[in-house]
C-alpha cells in the first residue's frame, strides 16, 4: 500500500482522496481551536463555517457565522480548560458537498468551580466547498453521556 487510495473505498480517487484529507483535517483544526481558547469572533467562525452555517450542541441551535461564534464564546466562556477528541471518522465526499460522522469525547474544567466535566456522543458534519476551501455547512453534537456535573447555560 503505497497511496492514500489503496486505503480507500473502492471507487476513490486521488482528488477524492485529497477532498477527505482538507475536510478531516478543517473539522481537527475546528476542535482543536475550541481547546486553543481563540478570540470566537466573525474571522474564526469564516475560518471554519459557511456563511449560513448552522450548529447544534448542548449550548444551543444556532444559524449563521456571528451567531456561531457568539454561541461559542459564550459555551466556552462556562470552562477553564478544554480537551475536544473526535474520532472513527467516516467520510463522504459528493462533489462540491462532504459528510464526517465520528464520535466525540469532550472534557471540559469548569470555570465556576473548576470541576470536571465529560461528555462523549456523536458528531454529524455537513461541509460545502467554498471559494475559500472547505468549510462547515452543519455541526450537530449528540450527546450520549455525560459525567459530572454540567455548566448552566445563560
Amino acid at each position: 500500500m503505497n497511496t492514500i487510495t489503496d486505503t480507500a473505498p473502492a471507487g476513490t480517487t486521488t482528488e477524492t482522496a485529497a477532498d477527505i484529507a482538507a475536510v478531516t483535517r478543517l473539522f481537527d483544526l475546528y476542535l482543536r481551536s475550541l481547546d486553543d481558547r481563540g478570540t470566537f469572533d466573525e474571522t474564526w467562525a469564516a475560518a471554519f463555517f459557511a456563511e449560513d452555517a448552522t450548529t447544534s450542541t448542548p449550548a444551543g441551535d444556532v444559524r449563521g457565522r456571528e451567531a456561531i461564534a457568539a454561541n461559542v464564546r459564550m459555551a466556552m466562556g462556562l470552562f477553564d480548560r478544554t480537551v475536544h477528541f473526535s474520532s472513527n471518522h467516516l467520510v463522504d465526499v459528493d462533489g462540491d458537498r462532504a459528510t464526517l460522522l465520528g464520535n466525540q469525547l469532550s472534557t471540559h474544567v469548569l470555570a465556576s468551580d473548576g470541576g470536571l466535566f465529560v461528555s462523549g456522543g456523536r458528531t454529524e458534519n455537513e461541509f460545502v466547498r467554498t471559494a475559500d476551501g472547505w468549510r462547515l455547512s452543519r455541526v450537530a453534537l449528540r450527546i450520549a453521556w455525560k459525567q459530572g456535573t454540567p455548566p448552566v447555560i445563560p
